[in-house]
């Protein structure tokens, strides 16, 4: 199987997909090559079934035995020589009592009891293998050597190199998982989601990973095909996919099209909220003029100048002009002009969210008031509908909105 480098796409062919096909395999033969070293065998390891058991942990109203370990095993870090130590037996093979092949027939020497530990599947796997000459084989197919290699070299130290375990990442991906190696198996994902994602290979890792039980680097793949769709789907991993998992491809276009709505809708929203915010601004505008005047305009007993500093409310400069157009106009009955229709609307919206009708002293608040009690209860409803969108706008207000609306 030709390995992937960091650089080049995942193969998107089914017949170079490896997922599932990491079996092992346990050798019943024993190499050629490896008979001279079982015949003068190197392993110095011994059990002694004579020592003594510890002694038992001394009572303790405070603490049991088990919550004693557990804090200890929160507390406990393991320092950099017993990484190298553990890193130096893989290496050495010393007391090696297992041999796994690869692909190529190449083979490491290894130690049943580590294997078994660091990954009980393979232990299992070792456990139904056959002992010859005090030696056990497996085979790991699918998988380069130098895969294999970085994988049983974890196991054993957790130590590996990086651009080993980038060159094999996809690999090393699938037999964490087939073999039950968690701590590899999230090393593995982060690299993946650490930018090692491209256009060309994202609809492939997104398979592996759904294959591979990471949810997350799923859900990461699936936001880049969304996000760049147009793209992705032109690449031949896309046209695999199409092949060979159009149950996949149904998926991704739904959630494409349930984006695209989801998009529309919050750019809808966000305009919606403009208005209303608008128009909490001009009912605050409103109140500013008839209560304390702004610049040349307000009530009659205020005194005003042309070079009074800016106002601060927005919405206040194009208020004041359809104020100023509202006092003029000849045809200023509900209906007969549009500018001074929106002033009736305004003044009415007011009306509703003032609490203060009897000192209030913008102009019929309590007329509207009064009107309230005579209108029917479908447009009571779109007024109470309005009246709690327009307060809550207020709530979180939109950066950068200016009052265009008038």
């Amino acid at each position: 199987m030709a390995s992937p480098t960091l650089d080049s796409p995942w193969p998107s062919s089914p017949s170079d997909s490896f997922c599932g096909s990491f079996n092992i395999r346990i050798e019943g033969e024993i190499p050629d090559e490896i008979l001279p070293v079982l015949e003068d065998p190197t392993s110095s390891v011994s059990y002694n079934h004579n020592i003594p058991k510890p002694p038992p942990p001394v009572p303790s109203k405070t603490y049991s035995w088990n919550k004693y370990f557990k804090r200890l095993s929160r507390s406990c870090s393991v320092p950099k020589e017993t990484m190298d130590t553990w890193d130096k037996l893989f290496k050495d093979g010393y007391g090696a009592d297992v041999y796994i092949f690869s692909e190529d027939e190449s083979y490491i020497p290894a130690h049943f009891s580590v294997l078994s530990i660091a990954s009980p599947v393979l232990g299992n796997f070792l456990q139904q293998s056959k002992v010859k000459n005090g030696m056990r084989y497996i085979k790991i197919p699918g998988v380069p050597y130098e895969a294999v290699y970085t994988f049983i070299r974890f196991l054993y130290s957790s130590c590996y190199e990086k651009e080993e375990m980038k060159k094999f990442v996809l690999q090393l991906l699938v037999l964490s998982h087939s073999y039950s190696v968690p701590s590899l198996k999230r090393v593995c994902i982060y690299l993946l989601e650490q930018g090692w994602l491209s256009k060309e290979n994202v609809v492939d890792v997104l398979q592996l990973a759904r294959n591979c039980d990471a949810p997350r680097l799923s859900l990461i793949c699936v936001r880049m095909v969304v996000k760049d769709f147009k793209a992705i789907s032109s690449t031949e991993g896309w046209k695999v996919m199409k092949q060979v998992n159009p149950a996949l491809e149904q998926e991704l276009l739904e959630s494409v099209v349930e984006a695209d709505s989801r998009k529309e809708e919050r750019l809808k929203k966000k305009e919606e909220r403009k208005v209303y915010v608008q128009l909490y601004e001009a009912m605050e505008a409103l109140l500013h003029i008839c209560k304390d005047g702004c610049r040349t305009i307000g009530p009659r007993d205020k005194v005003f100048r042309g070079s009074q500093v800016a106002c601060d409310f927005p919405a206040c400069k194009g208020l004041e002009t359809l104020v100023r157009h509202f006092s003029s106009c000849k045809t200023r009955v509900p209906g007969g002009c549009a500018h001074c229709k929106r002033m009736w609307q305004l003044l009415e919206l007011h009306s509703r969210i003032c609490d203060e009708p009897d000192s209030c002293k913008v102009p019929l608040c309590r007329h509207f008031k009064e009107k309230m009690q005579q209108q029917t209860k479908k447009d009571e409803a779109k007024w109470k509908l309005l009246v709690s969108k327009v307060v809550a706008a207020k709530l979180g207000p939109i950066s950068g909105r200016r009052a265009s609306f008038l």
